[in-house]
């Protein structure tokens, strides 16, 4: 992978016009649209975007508004990544006919955690082995909260939604959250990489290395939801912060599938101390109230054990790489 070393600042933002403008029908704190505004401000020319049914596309499409400032295409919840690749041999097909001069034409999939985890997965896989040249941005919310915060195979255990309500015989979600990233390593892709909103500057540096890749990328990003959660709008930020410093969502990338550490998980691989319990995150969350009672601190006690053995594993495999 050759890219150069990109370093966005406030002031690129602010000079970059909006590719996914304001006036959309997001809610207050979302932070799928904040990602969204951040990764387009990230491209580097002419983009196409297509986006698999959900919060983002909903919000942002509703007839006759769009908040989109590029060629944009809605598509079904289980094809975004089906929808990139026919786009992708089209351009190919156009150049080869002198129909289209430009040489790059950059290709965005956006979908959420139910797009890609669960409904998507195939169509995704199945485009990455094929080797269409585009971009994946997932926005993970951690449910379908689109169609009423049901549970998705990204949602954690013990989370409260409304298929998997906490109550007197379960503690909310019993099952593991789905490990995509490894999944999208495993197919060998160039480029895998995790990011938050929070650290604003390592997501969009790691949008443009997705886009710069000569073939699929994927960028995992989390994106947290105040009406999904249960959280206080305000403070989304925190939360998207909160997730990389008690390493329930590390922030790390993988180039030719040798992975490093992003800046703010290195750090705190460098000071453990600096590692904050995971109790601090799921604090003022919602759909975590129920875990902070005595009969549930077996579950509580099991998420903390569970994040601290992800991160030591992907330790591991940082320092083998």
């Amino acid at each position: 992978m050759t890219t150069q070393e990109w370093k966005f600042t406030a002031k690129d933002i602010a000079s970059k016009p909006d590719l996914f403008l304001s006036g959309h029908r997001a809610c207050a704190g979302c932070g799928p649209a904040a990602a969204l505004r951040l990764i387009m401000k990230a491209t580097r020319g002419p983009t196409i975007v297509t986006q698999a049914t959900g919060c983002m596309e909903i919000v942002g499409s509703i007839y006759p508004y769009s908040s989109w400032a590029v060629p944009w295409l809605h598509t079904a919840f289980e094809n975004a990544a089906a929808n990139a690749s026919g786009i992708d041999a089209a351009l190919k097909a156009m150049r080869k006919k002198g129909k289209v001069k430009q040489e790059h034409i950059d290709i965005i999939a956006i979908a959420g955690d139910g797009g890609t985890y669960d409904i998507g997965l195939q169509a995704l896989s199945g485009a990455v082995e094929r080797g269409h040249d585009f971009l994946f941005v997932l926005y993970d919310n951690e449910g379908y909260m689109n169609t009423g915060i049901q549970r998705s195979s990204s949602t954690p255990i013990g989370a409260a939604t409304t298929t998997t309500p906490a109550g007197s015989v379960n503690p909310g979600k019993l099952e593991k959250k789905k490990p995509i990233t490894e999944i999208m390593l495993a197919h060998e892709m160039e480029y895998v990489a995790t990011a938050t909103p929070y650290y604003w500057k390592d997501m969009m540096t790691k949008a443009r290395k997705g886009l710069e890749v000569e073939g699929p990328a994927f960028l995992h990003v989390f994106a947290p939801c105040p009406r999904g959660w249960r959280s206080e709008p305000a403070k989304t930020m925190e939360y998207s912060k909160l997730s990389v410093e008690s390493c329930v969502f590390p922030i790390w990338e993988a180039v030719n599938g040798k992975r490093q550490l992003s800046t703010p998980s290195k750090l705190i691989a460098l000071a453990p101390q600096k590692k904050k319990p995971v109790k601090a995150y799921l604090e003022g969350q919602g759909r975590f109230r129920h875990l902070f009672t005595p009969q549930n601190q077996h579950v509580l006690d099991g998420i903390q054990l569970a994040t601290d053995e992800r991160w030591q594993r992907l330790l591991q495999k940082c320092e083998s790489a």
